[in-house]
């Protein structure tokens, strides 16, 4: 085990190699911290499958008909359709700086996404087989999921030099259940730097609350998306510690860990891997801004 010190709070990183299992000292690390760091959790060449499934699937994208941005700032992506109905199918969002005012791609179109998402783990076999590995399954047991669903995947591209911010959130905002059961798997597929925006978070604030700040829903007449605030209190990112990730590392967090990047300035990409599963022994609210039909139910590992 290795360990990352930042101030006063040490960071433990473990070395999953050779992976069976959550041990006590993980579990412990996670319950305290509430994110698991895991060094060579996936192979280089299951990360390098999964970029070259992305690069094919990029030819099936119409680059014309569709504009949607997708932005941690602006939020306008969360009133348009093509974003409310993307829970069941694959759709391609595309970075704020890669899209003038006129809506006209200002870099080629392969370096000017943001992320594809959200139901590539039921629908494309590739995405398939590389979300529902057993040593995630194992892993989602060890951390105390009784009954997983696997509910949202997302490629993040991270672009160079246009790759944008992502302020500092929950996950359990976005994808709400009663109680409180959201798990993400971020995976790096390539090197996770400070220099090409790497993930930062709060480690120990997931235990401040029972629920998250916010609450990101739908609109009662069900045409948009509503952000609640459930306590103003911001969150202490005097106390973030950077989250660097070499390729193939998984970071587990829990859905109330707060965290955040930043913009990607370098001229390096740093694409990454985001599966988010609930727990099916929870409720989940019917105004979740996630659906999915009756045809597509969610599924486990």
């Amino acid at each position: 085990m290795q360990q990352t010190v930042v101030d006063d709070h040490t960071l433990p990183r473990f070395e999953a190699g050779d992976f069976t299992g959550v041990s006590e000292r993980m579990r412990q690390a996670f319950e305290r911290d509430g994110v698991l760091v895991l060094d060579n959790m996936v192979a280089p060449d299951d990360c390098d499958a999964l970029k070259a499934r992305m690069h094919d699937m990029l030819d099936t994208f119409d680059w014309q008909e569709h504009r949607t941005v997708f932005s941690t700032t602006s939020k306008a992506h969360a009133q348009e359709e093509y974003f409310l109905s993307s829970g069941h199918t694959t759709r391609f969002f595309f970075e704020e700086g890669a899209v003038d005012g006129n809506g006209n791609l200002t870099c080629a179109p392969d370096q000017a996404l943001n992320k594809l998402g959200h139901a590539m783990h039921d629908l494309d076999p590739v995405f398939d087989r590389f979300s529902r590995q057993p040593r995630f399954r194992a892993l989602a047991d060890g951390l105390g999921m009784i009954r997983p669903l696997l509910l949202q995947s997302m490629y993040i591209y991270k672009q160079p030099r246009i790759g944008g911010e992502v302020v500092c959130h929950q996950d359990a905002t976005y994808l709400w259940t009663e109680p409180q059961t959201c798990l993400a798997f971020w995976i790096a597929l390539e090197d996770a730097t400070l220099e090409n925006g790497c993930l930062w978070g709060i480690p120990g604030a997931h235990r401040l609350g029972t629920a998250p700040k916010l609450r990101f829903r739908r609109t009662g007449d069900d045409r948009g998306t509503v952000t609640d605030t459930l306590d103003d209190t911001p969150f202490d990112e005097a106390t973030k510690v950077p989250l660097e990730a070499p390729k193939g590392t998984l970071i587990a967090f829990n859905g109330l860990f707060p965290h955040l990047s930043g913009p990607n300035r370098s001229d390096k990409s740093r694409h990454a891997y985001t599966l988010h599963m609930i727990d099916g022994t929870a409720s989940y609210p019917a105004d979740n801004w996630l659906r999915r039909p009756a045809n597509l139910p969610l599924k486990g590992f």
